[in-house]
């Protein structure tokens, strides 16, 4: 798998995980899961801006 599209599939996990955690729990398992999901959007995004060498 190529680096972008590793950071592609960790955003989209990321985004995939905040939907599920606005949209389908509730309480402290929804703000845990829309923080992880966040994170990975994050993480994901920044993945792709960092240079390569």
């Amino acid at each position: 798998m190529k680096k972008t599209t590793t950071s592609w599939v960790v955003t989209g996990l990321g985004a995939a995980v905040t939907t599920i955690g606005a949209t389908a729990l509730s309480g402290p398992l929804a703000a845990g899961a829309i923080g992880f999901g966040a994170a990975h959007i994050a993480l994901g995004l920044l993945d792709m801006v960092r240079s390569r060498k």
